[in-house]
């Protein structure tokens, strides 16, 4: 670090400070709040996790720094009105680490627990000391959708609403498709669907699989796989839209013979 440059986090943290400044910072950053913020903060965490999962390191470093610079920004608006400051946040999560790892930063024995049994027995005590209640609180309304069903079942399940083998939500989910193609309305359709879905992750679930995990990876597949067939109709001259769905399929299953990956 140059001679006289402050620490990264202090510059970081002077910076946002001169953005928000309400005289000679930026008119943008001025303006946002909490909930415009929210959706940035949102997507940069997802491009962390692209990042990751393309395997690109020097990427993942770039978008670690700006899922940070999302936190400074919660912070300073927060610092503004006068509720807390960057030093808390550090401060609250440091607290939190040392109070859910008790058997690493504290005397309490390690009673081999997994990790799961540990956090969550954790949380929960957080949450009572909160003053929440519900077994269901406290599971995030702006999580996806698949991760958030999986979160809901899984905090169900701890308190016995769950079933006692896969057969049952396996016969739940024939259940629900028979209901989805009977259904008479688009209204009743939706509704029908989100049952679907959620019986799904319920499936899932019972084998032991992250549904998120499970359905990022077949997107990844599916893409991969669909992008090879556009280059091999291409190659033999082909415009793909123009083939037939029997021809489409015979590409694929051309594709699928020769992907490296797992077949499917």
């Amino acid at each position: 670090m140059p001679e006289n440059q402050p620490a990264p986090l202090t510059r970081l943290l002077a910076i946002m400070a001169q953005l928000r400044d309400p005289l000679r910072g930026c008119e943008w950053d001025q303006a946002q709040t909490f909930s415009t913020i929210a959706p940035y903060t949102i997507e940069e965490a997802y491009e962390v996790a692209d990042a990751i999962e393309r395997g690109d390191i020097a990427a993942l470093k770039d978008e670690l720094g700006d899922l940070l610079l999302q936190v400074v920004f919660h912070a300073r608006i927060a610092e503004e009105t006068g509720l807390f400051d960057f030093s808390a946040v550090a401060a609250a999560i440091a607290a939190k680490m040392e109070t859910r790892h008790p058997h690493i930063f504290g005397d309490a024995p390690d009673l081999g627990q997994s990790r799961e049994e540990r956090w969550e027995s954790a949380k929960a005590t957080e949450r009572a000391a909160k003053g929440v209640a519900g077994a269901l609180d406290g599971v995030a309304l702006a999580l996806p959708a698949l991760l958030r069903a999986e979160k809901l079942q899984k905090r169900a399940a701890r308190q016995g609403f769950d079933w006692p083998d896969r057969s049952g939500p396996v016969a739940k989910l024939h259940e629900e498709i028979d209901e989805l193609a009977a259904a008479g309305t688009d209204t009743e359709r939706a509704e029908e669907a989100g049952d679907l879905l959620f019986a799904a992750v319920n499936v899932v679930r019972a084998y032991g699989v992250s549904p998120e995990a499970a359905l990022r990876s077949a997107n990844t597949k599916f893409e991969r796989r669909f992008r090879a067939m556009e280059t091999l109709a291409a190659e033999r001259g082909l415009t793909f839209a123009a083939l037939t769905l029997d021809q489409q399929e015979a590409l694929w299953n051309d594709v699928k013979a020769s992907d490296p990956g797992k077949p499917a």
